[in-house]
């Protein structure tokens, strides 16, 4: 991803912006002022430039207002978020007219400008959709007889175009999956756009998919193609159906049906030409019986359905991913890879991975970054990890399994066979209390809530507004806890 452009001349500003956008495990530039960011462009060319802008509105040789000019001239798709003070707003807000992103009215509030910036970025990259060239598609690897049958199954359909609905638990890759059907079938030269249909507010959904004209609603400043537009002559790609809202499943119906559809406020049909490949990890069988979606709908995703294992069931894959994945970090961050001894892998290979392939590839990179030596061994890998055995002896094991452990109830019942986490956590409180202790409370819920963050964290890289999202809190509650609890993040 390209870096975040920062116009001011403030240097307190630029500094604030750059450690909370480094946080977030965004690339950040800086510029004192408009002719700064200008030459910079020029030496860039057509295909560097920012990611997005954000510029101040007011600066010593040179206006926000006139940067955002000439910066639309040149890169018209670029997303500008205008910094202002309170008694600017109305020049910040004349500046939507010149196609400003978004204004930000100083002082700001740190976690709103970031998710800002975050929007800004989502916005600049789904206007970016292109197609995955061949080779540097993902890599889908597996031995195991489950995936060779899903692999088998893929070839099958290599000259299909029909409709495919891919089943398995978060994480278990089924991207990939729809990916690899995308990359071998008579569409590869299309597009592949990919969309989370849980990830997006239930009052955006509807403009994703199917785009809006100008002025259908507060904000719509232009027109703007849906998803399936940008789809069209290739594949779209329906992750977490089963969280689509009921009036929407009614929509894409239709537009399964016939392949045409009405923007938002548009009365003119729009016609697409593209394969749909859906996926959940949830039972619609059940959700259908529950009247949460709809059974014509079901059907007519359920064409073909792929079931891809969870990364339990294909345990004999974990060395060979690990290696791939640890590679890949390696290759990421510039590093040499780092190698893992049999000890920890066969460690490695007994953790349940309820977050399935994507998370042993953020443990990979969390060994790639924090890892001391260049040889992996047990004491190496991450907690949750190595708490594995410790439950063996449960009277020594109490502490680290409360402080360590994820608190997922199957890492616990795996980890110490009989005793479930909740029945730990009340032998250890069982312990305080004989101590005569008044503090039993603070010490194991400051315990829970900081592995419960810190373990979001690493599964985030760091990235606090996604961890805060993933836990259910809000942005504001985790920045307070982390301060609270002293976790340095």
């Amino acid at each position: 991803m390209k870096p975040i452009w920062i116009v001011d001349d403030d240097q307190s500003i630029r500094f604030v912006l750059e450690k909370a956008l480094q946080r977030e495990a965004l690339p950040t530039r800086s510029f004192i002022n408009p002719r700064e960011v200008l030459q910079a462009l020029d030496a860039e060319g057509a295909q560097g430039g920012p990611q997005v802008l954000v510029s101040d509105i007011r600066m010593p040789g040179g206006s926000g207002l006139d940067l955002l000019a000439q910066v639309k001239q040149r890169l018209p798709g670029l997303p500008v978020i205008i910094m202002t003070a309170y008694s600017d707003l109305d020049s910040a807000v004349s500046a939507f007219s010149s196609g400003a992103f978004e204004y930000l009215p100083k002082p700001f509030d740190l976690p709103k400008a970031i998710e800002l910036i975050r929007r800004a970025v989502d916005e600049s990259l789904r206007e970016e959709v292109v197609d995955v060239p061949s080779d540097e598609a993902p890599e889908m690897l597996g031995q195991a007889s489950a995936m060779q049958d899903v692999f088998r199954a893929i070839g099958r359909l290599a000259q299909s175009h029909v409709t495919v609905l891919i089943t398995g638990e978060s994480g278990a890759g089924k991207e990939l999956v729809a990916r690899a059907l995308h990359k071998h079938s008579p569409r590869a030269n299309g597009p592949f756009v990919a969309i989370n249909t849980a990830a997006i507010p239930k009052d955006l959904l509807e403009s994703e998919l199917f785009g809006h004209e100008r002025g259908a609603f507060t904000g719509a400043q232009t027109s703007r193609r849906g998803r399936f537009e940008q789809a069209d002559g290739g594949t779209l790609f329906l992750d977490e159906i089963g969280d689509m809202p009921f009036d929407l499943q009614t929509r894409l119906l239709r537009v399964l049906s016939d392949g045409h559809f009405y923007r938002v406020g548009g009365h003119s049909a729009v016609k697409a030409n593209v394969r749909v490949i859906a996926a959940t990890h949830q039972d619609l069988e059940q959700r259908v019986k529950e009247g949460g979606f709809r059974e014509d709908l079901f059907h007519r995703l359920n064409v073909i359905r792929l079931r891809l294992p969870a990364l339990r069931e294909r345990r004999e894959d974990i060395p060979m991913l690990t290696r791939h994945f640890l590679q890949r970090s390696a290759q990421q961050l510039g590093v040499e890879p780092k190698r893992i001894t049999e000890a920890a892998m066969a460690q490695l290979g007994q953790f349940p991975f309820p977050g399935n392939v994507r998370q042993l590839e953020n443990i990979c990179h969390w060994l790639t970054v924090m890892a001391p030596a260049q040889v992996i061994e047990v004491k190496d890998l991450p907690p949750e990890v190595v708490a594995l055995p410790l439950a063996e002896n449960a009277a020594e094991a109490l502490v680290p399994a409360v402080a360590s452990a994820s608190l997922s109830a199957p890492v616990q019942a795996a980890s110490a066979p009989g005793l479930a986490w909740d029945q730990l956590l009340e032998r250890e409180a069982l312990r305080l209390l004989a101590e005569d202790r008044n503090d039993v409370w603070d010490v194991l819920s400051r315990q829970f809530e900081s592995r419960l963050i810190l373990t979001a964290l690493s599964t985030t890289r760091g990235r606090r507004i996604e961890a805060a999202q993933r836990l259910g809190i809000g942005r504001n509650t985790i920045t307070r806890k982390i301060q609270e609890l002293g976790i340095d993040d």
